[in-house]
């Protein structure tokens, strides 16, 4: 039998090290960024008797809320995942979007997703028609792979 030497030996030791530490560096990395409130939480708001004040203490602050009429509350939350030195790239996004009345008054309770950069309705409880603040709506879930992750700080 032959046998190896030490410094064989280690420069065999060192690609495999190195083999393995470049194929970590490949693995998938997820970020998550903005909040949803969960079907449980959500199910606490009563369509026509809670308002922006109860909807605060019982889900919490929202992301943002309605820009140009103040009509509602929007949480958002979007799931990018990177692999290697390749850019971020967005592969989920949630709205919930909460409407209010001109009294202040829950009227709509809204999920909306993606699939295949569509908006989807996820799920919804409502006494009136659809959101009224649509656009908004459209542009935020529309930006998909537009948004760099990096400007949230993580």
């Amino acid at each position: 039998m032959r046998r190896i030497s030490r410094a064989s030996l280690r420069a065999i030791q060192a690609s495999i090290l190195v083999a393995g530490l470049g194929l970590a560096g490949c693995a998938p990395q997820y970020s998550n960024h903005g909040y949803v409130p969960s079907e449980e939480e959500l199910a606490q708001i009563e369509v026509g008797n809670d308002n922006r004040e109860t909807v605060a203490e019982k889900v919490g602050v929202p992301a943002s809320s309605g820009v140009l009429t103040n009509s509602g509350y929007y949480y958002v939350r979007m799931r990018t995942r990177a692999i290697g030195p390749m850019a971020p790239k967005e592969i989920d996004r949630q709205v919930v979007a909460i409407s209010f009345s001109e009294q202040g008054i829950v009227e709509n309770v809204e999920r909306f997703g993606l699939e295949q950069g569509q908006v989807v309705h996820l799920s919804r409880r409502v006494t009136t028609s659809s959101v009224n603040n649509n656009s908004f709506l459209r542009q935020l879930l529309g930006s998909i792979g537009r948004l760099n992750p990096s400007a949230f700080g993580g």
